[in-house]
C-alpha cells in the first residue's frame, strides 16, 4: 500500500463539474504513513448556496463569505498536492470540479489516484450501501462531522487503509494508481431551431426573456423551453 499520498474531499454546490462550484476544500497529506499536513478552505461560490445544500453540509453563506480570494485557494491547493498520488472516495467526482478550476486560473492537475468507492465496489458486493457513510460504518470509522471536506478525507484516508488490511494481497491491481483523466465537454451553442421557438414562445406568452439567447447553450435552451411550457401551457 501507498505510504505517501493526498486524500482529499469537496464540497460543491451541486452535482454538475460545469455549472456548479466548490464551497470547501479539504485535504490531508500523509508522508511515510503519517499524516504531515492538512488543508482545509472554503471557497465563495459566485452565487449562494442553497438551503439544501447548507441542510446536507452545514456549510452556510455566512461560512464562506469571507473566504480568501479563489484564485489564491486553488493556486495553495496545487502546491499542497504537489506530484502525490491523489485518494478519494468517488475520486472522479471531486477531480473533475478540481481539473476545471485549475485550468480557470492556468495550473496543471494532472495525477494519478485511487478510487476507495472502486475498490469496495469490487470486493464488498454483499453491501448494499457503498457510501462512505455506509462503510465507515462497516468498519467502525468514526467520522466526526460527515459532509464536511477535510473530515470525508480524513475518513477516506482511514477507508483506504481498512481495505488495504482486508484485501490488498488478494485484490492488488484495484491498489494500484490509475491515471485519472478528465477533459470537460464543450458545450454546444443554442441551435437556430431553439432560438426561433424562444422567440415565439418569448411573443406568445409575453414573456421578456433576460437571458442573451445568443451565448446559451442547447442545453439551457432546453432547460428555458422545458420551464416555459411547464409555467403558461
Amino acid at each position: 500500500m501507498l505510504k505517501t499520498y493526498v486524500a482529499f474531499d469537496l464540497e460543491t454546490t451541486g452535482l454538475s463539474e460545469t455549472k456548479d462550484h466548490i464551497i470547501e476544500i479539504g485535504a490531508l497529506k500523509v508522508i511515510d504513513g503519517k499524516v504531515q499536513e492538512r488543508f482545509s478552505q472554503f471557497v465563495k461560490p459566485p452565487e449562494p448556496i442553497s438551503p439544501l445544500i447548507t441542510n446536507l453540509t452545514g456549510i452556510t453563506n455566512k461560512m464562506v463569505a469571507n473566504a480568501r480570494p479563489t484564485e489564491e485557494i486553488i493556486a495553495a491547493f496545487m502546491k499542497f498536492c504537489g506530484e502525490n498520488v491523489l485518494i478519494g472516495h468517488n475520486i472522479m467526482f471531486d477531480y473533475k470540479f478540481m481539473k476545471i478550476y485549475a485550468k480557470e486560473y492556468g495550473h496543471r492537475f494532472e495525477h494519478s489516484g485511487i478510487d476507495t468507492l472502486k475498490i469496495a465496489r469490487k470486493v464488498h458486493k454483499d453491501l448494499e450501501s457503498k457510501s462512505l457513510g455506509a462503510l465507515c460504518e462497516h468498519y467502525q470509522i468514526e467520522n466526526q462531522a460527515a459532509h464536511r471536506a477535510y473530515h470525508d478525507a480524513l475518513a477516506t484516508a482511514k477507508l483506504y487503509h481498512c481495505l488495504g488490511h482486508y484485501f490488498q494481497e488478494k485484490e492488488s491491481k484495484l491498489f494500484e494508481p490509475q491515471p485519472l483523466f478528465y477533459r470537460p465537454k464543450k458545450e454546444q451553442r443554442i441551435t437556430w431551431k431553439q432560438k426561433e421557438y424562444l422567440q415565439k414562445l418569448s411573443g406568445w406568452y409575453g414573456i421578456e426573456l433576460s437571458e442573451d439567447l445568443e451565448m446559451m447553450s442547447r442545453g439551457d435552451a432546453s432547460r428555458l423551453i422545458d420551464t416555459i411550457l411547464k409555467q403558461y401551457s
